[in-house]
């Protein structure tokens, strides 16, 4: 007799409420379960309770074992489904409401979305307000995030031309927002 139809064997007499086939089962797989668990787990405590827990199980459910697979396998894939569901547990059970009350929330406040969507729409006025040749270089070197050679090419300019042309966009819409009443930085 194999070894596999040995453990089928042991497994049709765990349904008949063999306790001597349990212990013959256990004794053949406990190491190399307990082994598969701590690399699932890493926590010796853990991993021999969840052996326990496999073979409990295989004690209650023995007569649902159709023989798809060998016995170890099976044995594994029930630890392997333990273990997931005991880490899920241990990670939903860690969150500590106290500590996470004292978390920093770093997202603006209302006010301050509101304010950075007002200078957004009126660093849009601005923009709107520059000249075309100037809307252009902005829009190409800040949107679209060319570099200066790219922008010489693109508009057919030399490149110290569009230097020039940026920096008169640039004081020009630094002139416009501090007319429309907004500073250089957010809040």
């Amino acid at each position: 007799m194999t070894p596999q139809t040995d453990d089928a064997d042991l497994i049709a007499r765990i349904a008949d409420c063999d306790q001597l086939a349990l212990r013959t089962l256990v004794g053949r797989h406990q190491v190399r379960l307990f082994r598969f668990l701590m690399r699932l787990v890493r926590d010796e405590g853990m991993a021999e309770e969840l052996s326990n827990e496999v073979f409990m199980e295989v004690w209650r459910n023995a007569a649902r074992y159709e023989g798809r697979s060998q016995v170890g396998t099976w044995l594994l894939s029930i630890a392997r489904n333990r273990a997931i569901s005991r880490l899920r547990k241990r990670r939903e059970a860690s969150w500590d409401e106290d500590k996470a009350a004292e978390l920093a929330d770093d997202a603006d406040t209302p006010e301050v979305t509101t304010q950075k969507l007002d200078k957004a729409s009126a660093l849009k006025r601005c923009l709107d307000a520059l000249s075309t040749d100037h809307r252009e270089i902005v829009d190409l070197v800040y949107y679209q995030e060319m570099s200066v050679g790219e922008v010489a090419q693109i508009v057919g300019i030399p490149e110290n031309t569009v230097k020039t042309r940026l920096f008169y966009a640039r004081k020009k819409l630094s002139e416009l927002l501090l007319a429309a009443g907004i500073d250089r930085g957010w809040p």
